[in-house]
Order: C-alpha cells, then sequence, then structure tokens
C-alpha cells in the first residue's frame, strides 16, 4: 500500500471530477486502481514542477490529455496476462503507466532517450507501488528485448519509428491481435500510413471518449509479426 498528501480541497475537487471522467469509460476499475490513478495527479504536479516532463500550461489536463489518452489503446485491445510491452519514447511514463495500472499482469518496460524523464517515471510507478513496471534509461536503437507489442505517444514519424522497433517484435503470439505497434497520434495522417496502406488500422478515440479534445485524434494500430 502507499499513500500521499491530498491536502487541498480544490485538489480533492479535481481529482473526484477526473475520477469520474476515468470510470465513465472504465466503470469495473478495482479500489487500488482508482487509487492510483487518483494518485497521479499530485504526484506528476509535484514532479513537473521539478523536472518538466508536461507542458506546464497542460498540466490541469493531466487526466484528459494524458491519462485517459495513453487509456485509449486499451479500448483497441485487451491485453492478455503475460503480455510483454515496450514503451517506446515513454517521457514521463506515458502511455506505460497508466495502462500498466489497467493491466497489473502484464508486464512494462518504459524507455527513453532523456534520463531525467525516466526517473520521472521510476519515481512515480514505484509511488503508486506498481511492480509490473520496468523503467531504463534508454534509446530505441539499443534495445534489444523482444515484447509482444510496442506503444508510443508520437515520438516521429511511422516509418522512421517502425525501422527501430521492428526487432524487437515477438513472433510469439498471445492476443486476439497479432503483435506489433500502438501509436497515439492525431491530425492528418495520410503520408505516414502510406507505405503500410494494406495493414495498418487507424482507429478513432472518438469512437470511444466522447470529450471533443479526442475528435482528432487516433489510435494506429500496425501489425508487425
Amino acid at each position: 500500500m502507499f499513500c500521499t498528501r491530498f491536502s487541498v480541497p480544490l485538489q480533492a475537487i479535481i481529482e473526484k471530477n477526473d475520477m469520474e471522467e476515468i470510470l465513465k469509460y472504465f466503470p469495473k476499475l478495482t479500489a487500488k486502481q482508482q487509487e492510483q490513478l487518483a494518485a497521479l495527479n499530485e504526484l506528476y504536479r509535484d514532479w513537473n514542477a521539478k523536472i518538466n516532463v508536461i507542458s506546464r500550461k497542460d498540466i490541469d489536463n493531466l487526466y484528459e490529455h494524458h491519462v485517459l489518452h495513453s487509456m485509449a489503446i486499451a479500448k483497441a485491445l485487451h491485453f492478455k496476462d503475460g503480455t510483454r510491452i515496450l514503451d517506446f519514447g515513454t517521457g514521463g511514463g506515458f502511455p506505460g503507466i497508466p495502462l500498466a495500472i489497467l493491466f497489473p499482469e502484464v508486464s512494462f518496460k518504459l524507455i527513453d532517450g532523456t534520463g531525467k524523464k525516466i526517473r520521472v517515471a521510476t519515481e512515480i510507478a514505484h509511488s503508486i507501488g506498481l511492480e509490473n513496471v520496468k523503467a531504463e534509461h534508454l534509446r530505441g536503437e539499443e534495445e534489444k528485448e523482444k515484447f509482444d507489442f510496442i506503444v508510443n505517444r508520437a515520438v516521429m514519424p511511422l516509418p522512421d519509428l517502425v525501422r527501430i522497433v521492428r526487432k524487437n517484435v515477438s513472433k510469439t503470439q498471445k492476443n486476439a491481435m497479432l503483435n506489433g505497434l500502438f501509436v497515439l497520434k492525431g491530425g492528418n495522417l495520410e503520408a505516414e500510413i502510406q507505405p503500410f496502406r494494406r495493414i495498418v488500422e487507424v482507429l478513432p478515440i472518438g469512437n470511444w471518449f466522447q470529450e471533443e479534445w479526442f475528435q482528432e485524434k487516433n489510435v494506429i494500430y500496425l501489425p508487425l509479426s
């Protein structure tokens, strides 16, 4: 069990509203999962004041723009227990940490080329008692392990990302969808997906979440095994 300090009434109200937003789409969260998600508000605010991993203009939108956005991948696929996932370019822990909360029996490795960002992800995962997360200061080109899926939030153009991570996709299948890549991206995707047009799927997040911010956001699924 972990504990955090919630001493400001306004912050408690913000957390309650944010959790209601999460529970609207994920109503079966356990008490522990709800507690872990609620703790992210204070933890990210504290760390962001020391190490900027989220735009300071955007920290008030933490749950919608970062936590819930990350959790959209879980609407595309419910990962089976024992699945191994690499969060490539995790920054401060997105989408890896929210997904690790959702899937406690799935193994997540979070990597980023910026050491101070990995420190934030490591400390937050530890603070909320996530035992299924390993964070490492590492560039994608240096990663040698195999995973069922790679997840990513718009770190680079899709063809460049595929060139780096294809080597890390396991050929052993566990899930209902073929092993590969889940990328959170918005905007015009035509040029990026063109090389993969026969196999790529663009899944609009607005089909799952009704908030206006998600209307031009997508989960891109690309099988690579």
